[in-house]
């Protein structure tokens, strides 16, 4: 059986991209992220959908943007629908080694996007999404933390 989706209220202020959750127990919608560009919140979107169905909480959202006329309720991507986290090895309930290592790859990918958004870079092409992927996965944790320090050091120098 289906549930039906909660009515998103539409957020307060000028038209700009937010992301709303639903907190079933209180009933109520909460801003989860919002930016004048979309893509940082649906970067947000995906990030906290992921940690809430990692809790094992039920995830609605609603993505408000501008559109022709004010503002416009999106459908969210389907990504962010479908993903669901990763079963934990079946023998202790800890996640296997591959689990692990997709996990650091993330926090390395979340370090850069982290600095890239303080040096000013928001917007991203999908190509730069490709190449801050590629030295998520090639280069360690140490490395990645410099190198968002820099970024963002470079950002405060604006």
């Amino acid at each position: 059986m289906e549930k039906r989706r909660p009515r998103c209220p539409r957020p307060p202020g000028e038209p700009r991209w937010v992301a709303m959750f639903h907190r079933p127990a209180q009933d109520a919608w909460t801003v989860g992220a919002e930016s004048p560009h979309q893509g940082p919140v649906l970067y947000a979107l995906g990030d906290m959908t992921r940690t809430l169905r990692a809790r094992g909480d039920e995830v609605t959202v609603a993505l408000w943007g501008p559109g022709r006329d004010g503002w416009h309720l999106f459908d969210t991507p389907s990504a962010v629908r479908t993903a669901a986290p990763a079963p934990p090895s079946p023998v202790s309930g800890v996640p296997g080694p591959e689990r692990l290592a997709e996990r650091m790859t993330d926090r390395r990918h979340q370090a850069l996007m982290a600095g890239l958004s303080k040096a000013g870079l928001y917007d991203l092409d999908p190509e730069d999404g490709e190449a801050v992927r590629a030295l998520a996965d090639r280069l360690d944790e140490p490395t990645v933390r410099r190198v968002a320090h820099w970024l963002s050091v470079a950002g405060g120098r604006r």
